[in-house]
């Protein structure tokens, strides 16, 4: 049966939960142990598939098709352990399971209420797959104090009364605010924040106290007698050079240590840090600079492409370059033209997005990067630009566009050489959708497979001939057109297994010009960075432009 470690926030938002959550479950990694991290979300979204970028960041996508938090990212990317499905809930969720539970009549006449049944379902939720690892880390969205987020901390807290004793810690992390007036750190919200926690029955084993300036003794001293907490599980967390320092900085800190002593482990296998060390040694000992264009739609948010800039990260570390990522609104290039904005960078990445703002800067950046031979990555409707610009600019298809866009106008304008997709198969069945189903959950969504075409840019890079990648997207390119656009020279280079569903395109006389309708930077971590990310930095290092 796993321990479960419940990791809380207070005070404000975005201290970095995920983030600690993460570094913690890769230190319990270095010391032998296996991990499952988990996200328990307060809002009542069914899940964050329909939610804006500007919202709510970056959607991402599990194998098995969940559209989930982008914590779960942060999970992936610094465990290696594939979430699922079941490592994401939201509020949402849980009172749609217990409304439809009844209304099939599961609960017998009976009335239903926040505690048991939410309370029961959220338990539920917790305990599949306990089991499987050594550790469960499940951290609750939100702060301690928002209404939302009160039968969640009435879940773990009943969850932790079932189980034995020993079995569950609570993790609370808080802000320890600097007042430069007086020249001091305050220690009264984070008292707060645990007194709040406690007075619903929670009392934290140990707390990560974030702070902009270092935390002097007295002060830990302070907070660990009003807050009952050993001075030893009372945390110092900084802010780093990079998010992939976390695990060495907690580890410094003793996060990890006081974590097991909270469990009584003892004595604690000693951690092997190699990984982390050679991930911070390509960070910190850069051989040069790349710098990368992002064009696409949501540069407000740098969340919103989190994945992406942290993918790209992951490629340089893998040919020790430091790669800077410059983010440009695709609407800019939809009124001027976009060379004087994209000379002078080594390599164009067009991201994905939904809708039809900013595709027509899209498409003059796909082809700037073919005319000029800069390294291009398009992924998913990046890929559905570069192959409309290919169609209009050198295929002679003068209308050609996205069937997305005209239903979005509720008129013909284009030929559609991207198109609503109605079916595919998923598994061993097939998927049918229409264009007026619901949003939420309804696209093509997790990991399908690829064939690659012999001989081809792709099947170098990856070295196989066969791949597996996430999917998120609702429209595909038409296989109609495949013909005219490779004589052209635009070869399709990976395919669904049945030959219907064009995966891959890249441009056959091109350095590197690479359009993929699966996100590949949802599978790419720093000590195994993915393979298509990596050569793309690669080819962007040979590209001899001054920065």
């Amino acid at each position: 049966m796993a321990r479960y470690i419940f990791i809380t926030g207070g005070v404000v938002s975005s201290l970095g939960k995920g983030l600690a959550s993460a570094a913690l479950g890769a230190l319990l990694q270095a010391r032998g142990y296996s991990v499952r991290l988990r996200k328990l979300d307060p809002y009542l979204n069914v899940d964050p598939g329909t939610m804006s970028p500007f919202e709510h960041g970056e959607v991402f996508v599990t194998d098995d098709g969940a559209e989930t938090d982008l914590d779960l990212g942060h999970y992936e990317r610094f465990t290696g352990v594939p979430a699922r499905k079941t490592d994401s809930v939201s509020s949402g969720r849980i009172y749609s399971n217990v409304l439809e539970k009844e209304r099939r009549g599961d609960y017998l006449g009976k009335t239903i209420q926040v505690v048991p049944h939410v309370t029961n379902e959220i338990k539920d939720f917790l305990s599949i797959g306990d089991t499987e690892v050594d550790f469960m880390l499940c951290e609750i969205g939100g702060t301690v104090g928002d209404i939302e987020g009160l039968p969640f901390f009435e879940a773990i807290r009943q969850f932790a009364q079932d189980r034995p004793r020993g079995q569950c810690i609570f993790m609370h992390l808080t802000l320890l605010p600097y007042i430069s007036a007086s020249g001091e750190l305050k220690t009264k919200p984070t008292q707060h924040s645990v007194k709040e926690l406690r007075s619903i029955g929670i009392a934290p084993d140990v707390l990560v106290c974030r702070s902009e300036h270092e935390i002097p003794a007295k002060e830990i001293a302070k907070i660990a007698l009003f807050c009952n907490v050993r001075p030893d599980a009372v945390i110092p967390a900084y802010d780093l050079r990079s998010i992939y320092e976390a695990p060495l900085a907690y580890h410094r800190a003793g996060l990890d240590q006081a974590v097991l002593d909270a469990f009584g482990i003892a004595p604690a296998p000693k951690p092997n840090l190699d990984r982390w060390e050679d991930v911070m040694d390509r960070l910190t000992n850069a051989e040069g600079l790349v710098r990368v264009a992002i064009v696409g739609k949501y540069t407000q948010l740098e969340d919103a492409y989190k994945s992406i800039a942290e993918a790209l990260t992951h490629g340089g570390m893998a040919n020790r370059v430091k790669v800077k990522a410059e983010w440009i609104d695709a609407e800019i290039f939809e009124r001027e033209d976009p060379a004087p904005y994209l000379e002078g960078y080594h390599a164009i990445l067009v991201p994905g997005g939904f809708g039809e703002r900013g595709t027509e800067g899209k498409i003059k950046a796909a082809q700037f990067a073919r005319e000029k031979g800069v390294p291009y990555l398009g992924i998913c409707l990046g890929m559905q630009m570069a192959v409309i610009e290919a169609a209009r600019n050198v295929a002679g298809m003068t209308k050609a566009g996205s069937e997305e866009f005209d239903h979005e106008k509720g008129e013909k304008r284009f030929e559609p050489v991207v198109y609503h997709l109605k079916e595919w198969v998923q598994g061993n069945h097939m998927v049918a959708r229409k264009v007026d189903d619901d949003k939420g959950g309804t696209m093509r969504l997790g990991a399908y497979t690829a064939h690659l075409k012999d001989g081809s840019k792709v099947a170098e890079v990856y070295g196989a001939a066969e791949i597996e990648e996430r999917h998120r997207h609702r429209y595909e390119v038409d296989t109609k057109y495949r013909e005219k656009l490779e004589s052209c020279g635009l070869v399709f280079s990976g395919m669904s297994p049945d030959g219907r569903l064009p995966e891959i395109v890249e441009w056959k006389d091109h350095p590197w010009f690479i359009g993929v309708q699966y996100h590949p930077e949802l599978k790419s971590k720093p000590f195994a960075p993915h393979p298509l990310f990596a050569d793309f930095v690669r080819a962007a290092k040979e590209v001899e432009r001054l920065v």
